[in-house]
């Protein structure tokens, strides 16, 4: 009973070490993923009311990472970038 029991324990080891060195990674990750989504919900909003406005802004995965990253400053900066890229 003990020789099958050996392996599963090096198993739930390297389980829980894994689980404990990966943790803040995976962690910001889910968070990054959370903030871009939510920018992405924030882009499909703006879609909606940007005719009006003359403003358009894409609603794709880099300007939601970029959302995601950067928060409000980032809409600014992709504002400005787009205010940029007409006036050429």
């Amino acid at each position: 009973m003990t020789g099958l029991s050996t392996p599963w324990a090096m198993v739930l080891l390297l389980l829980l070490s894994a689980l404990a060195l990966f943790h803040r990674p995976v962690g910001r990750l889910i968070r990054l993923a959370v903030r871009s989504s939510l920018g992405l919900a924030v882009l499909a909003a703006f879609s909606q009311i940007s005719p009006y406005l003359g403003i358009t802004l894409g609603v794709n995965l880099v300007n939601a990472l970029i959302l995601g990253v950067l928060g409000v400053p980032g809409f600014g900066l992709l504002l400005m970038l787009q205010w940029m890229v007409r006036g050429s």
